[in-house]
């Protein structure tokens, strides 16, 4: 009777636990970094402008600031969103509440074919030497859509002369190139890439892979063999219920990991809370368990310290 009494409580203190959230993961050990969007809570002040896409919740610098501080990120850059287009002010904002000095870094935002594009380029840089990194451009129409010439900074020419004066002005300045592009542009990119070979150019989501056939993801692939170019990996989904041709995302990781390498990879971003981060370091252990410790402790820091110029 004593027993089973016994294993009763046992198995009463066993629910009990099971009941308890999990504990918080471990942080890993290195260096890590995230990028993100940032969006003031103020609308008044720090307006969304008229051609944004969506109309994005509020991701304030002072309760991110406060996340990173408990997960113990050690740098971030800030991808400037097209909310704001070209405006720039809440940018410059989160440069003076950033959670310790000389924390952020960020990109910026200009349309790539205005003739005014390099000298705004250079103006912002000046004024903030040491924070802008390179300038995002969009390239997400298919072939059955023409780019745009005006409107919303997006889905501009890739071969319009303006386009290589951009790059050629952020080539000048030491800046990169974030490119967030699908697949079909590829040859584009490598033609531009080609002309300014020693520019550092990053790929956004993977090569984003679900919207291109397999054939045109490896043209993608074939970037790699350029000097400085580097894939931002993420957590992608899978399946041959969603339809893509690469199924399983390991396949996909092993992919990339086989052409760019592991100096070459770069985590995309922690999520700004808690649990988010624990999914995404979770995320990288899953798609990159295949490779060393060492390796992936590059993919979630070390390899975006040493590019974007962080001390470590």
């Amino acid at each position: 009777m004593q027993m089973i009494d016994l294993s009763r409580r046992q198995l009463l203190a066993a629910a009990a636990l099971s009941a308890l959230p999990p504990l918080q993961a471990a942080r890993p050990k290195g260096y890590l970094v995230d990028f993100t969007h940032l969006f003031g809570d103020d609308r008044q002040r720090f307006p969304y402008h008229n051609y944004a896409l969506n109309q994005a919740a509020p991701k304030p610098v002072e309760t991110y600031s406060a996340w990173v501080r408990e997960a113990k990120i050690d740098h971030t850059v800030i991808i400037h969103s097209e909310v704001y287009q070209d405006d720039h002010g809440y940018l410059e904002y989160c440069f003076e509440k950033e959670p310790s000095p000389g924390y952020f870094k960020a990109t910026c935002l200009f349309d790539p074919i205005d003739p005014k594009t390099p000298a705004r380029i250079e103006e912002i840089y000046r004024k903030y030497p040491t924070r802008i990194i390179g300038m995002r451009i969009h390239a997400q129409n298919d072939a059955a859509t023409p780019p745009t010439t005006s409107g919303g900074v997006r889905n501009r020419d890739l071969r319009d002369p303006g386009m290589k004066n951009t790059w050629r002005k952020l080539n000048e300045l030491g800046l990169g190139v974030q490119m967030q592009s699908i697949p079909y542009h590829t040859p584009e990119v490598r033609a531009l890439k080609e002309q300014f070979r020693d520019m550092p150019l990053q790929l956004d989501h993977f090569g984003q892979p679900a919207r291109g056939t397999e054939a045109e993801f490896k043209q993608v692939l074939g970037l790699a063999k350029l000097p400085r170019v580097y894939m931002r990996v993420e957590g992608v989904g899978g399946g041959a219920s969603a339809n893509r041709w690469y199924a399983d995302p390991s396949k996909l990781a092993h992919m990339v990991y086989d052409a760019f390498g592991p100096d070459h990879l770069i985590w995309e971003g922690y999520g700004g809370t808690m649990a988010a981060f624990e999914q995404r370091l979770a995320q990288i252990e899953t798609l990159f368990g295949f490779a060393s410790e060492a390796d992936r402790a590059k993919v979630r820091g070390l390899n975006a310290m040493k590019l974007f110029g962080f001390p470590t």
